[in-house]
């Protein structure tokens, strides 16, 4: 596509890559590197002028380092006069702080939002935001992907019989009623309390699980704390096996080891981070959607202008 090109940021150059690739637009090379106090230093090593410009950066660990660098990107792509700065990012750190839920906390991910306004970013491709509340952080568009298409085909693959999906808490509701409805499948609620950051204690298991096979769908899993106590919440209940599917790896080291440990037999999640290969995870590719994605942006932007 002319006067269309791609920026890999340095979260996961990999997925850039094949982005560039499937949407048939140029890659252009850009060096990041840091200060010996850690500074981060951005340079754009091509022409990005006139250019409807992409860059790719999930702001995943460390986060706020990613974050810094998408945001010295989309300024570096201003200051050489490109013409639209689109920011891809398959996952959205700081969106889990997009409420307050006592005094004196920050809305992170509204702060986070207009860290990227400010530096000159006119459009965001996210997917799977942890909330569609978030939507509203954003002062410019935003197109938010859902990875439903990529994930359904997956778990019909697996042929769950007796199938119930399962939202693990109350935020996911809306979600797993999604999967519930395209796999034709019941739902099923976890019940829980937080009594900290990072820490979920299931309470009761809503919806007959016994005898059968449960799906357990999330957006993202940290500490893997929440989907391994669902399974063991889903198992006490009686459920015959349990798989789970989230869309964002952002996994702290021993998570995938924890949701193991719970009798978890299936696991699905996409690329959306850089994972390591595991045979207990099956990695579901993104690139094609954000390809055709940045494709049909393109050709809305070249229609505008012609």
């Amino acid at each position: 596509m002319k006067n269309v090109a791609l920026i890999a940021g340095d979260a996961h150059p990999e997925l850039a890559r094949e982005i560039a690739q499937g949407a048939g637009v140029e890659l252009i090379p850009a060096a990041i590197s840091a200060f010996a106090d850690g500074e981060t230093q951005v340079r754009i090593e091509g022409d990005v002028r006139a250019m409807d410009l992409y860059i790719v950066q999930p702001t995943s660990m460390p986060t706020n380092e990613r974050l810094m660098t998408l945001a010295l990107l989309a300024d570096a792509a201003r200051s050489a006069d490109a013409a639209r700065i689109t920011a891809v990012i398959p996952y959205f750190g700081y969106a889990r702080q997009d409420v307050r839920s006592r005094s004196g906390e920050a809305r992170s991910a509204q702060v986070a939002a207009r860290i990227l306004v400010g530096a000159g970013i006119d459009r965001v491709v996210a997917l799977e935001l942890h909330s569609p509340a978030l939507e509203s952080a954003f002062e410019i568009p935003l197109t938010h992907l859902r990875a439903d298409e990529l994930m359904l085909p997956v778990v019909r693959g697996w042929r769950l019989a007796d199938l119930v999906v399962v939202s693990p808490d109350a935020g996911g509701v809306k979600r797993a009623q999604r999967y519930a409805s395209e796999l034709a499948a019941p739902l099923s609620l976890i019940v829980k309390t937080r009594p900290r950051d990072d820490a979920a204690v299931p309470l009761q298991t809503l919806g007959d699980v016994r005898g059968r096979a449960c799906l357990i769908v999330d957006d993202m899993a940290s500490t893997g704390r929440t989907i391994a106590g669902a399974a063991q919440a889903l198992l006490e209940a009686g459920a015959r096996e349990v798989h789970a599917l989230f869309v964002h790896a952002a996994m702290a080291p021993g998570a995938l080891e924890r949701i193991a440990a719970a009798g978890v037999r299936r696991i699905a999640t996409t690329d959306s981070v850089p994972s390591a290969r595991d045979h207990r995870l099956e990695i579901v590719p993104t690139a094609s959607l954000l390809a055709r994605v940045l494709t049909e942006l393109a050709g809305e932007a070249r229609s505008r202008r012609d």
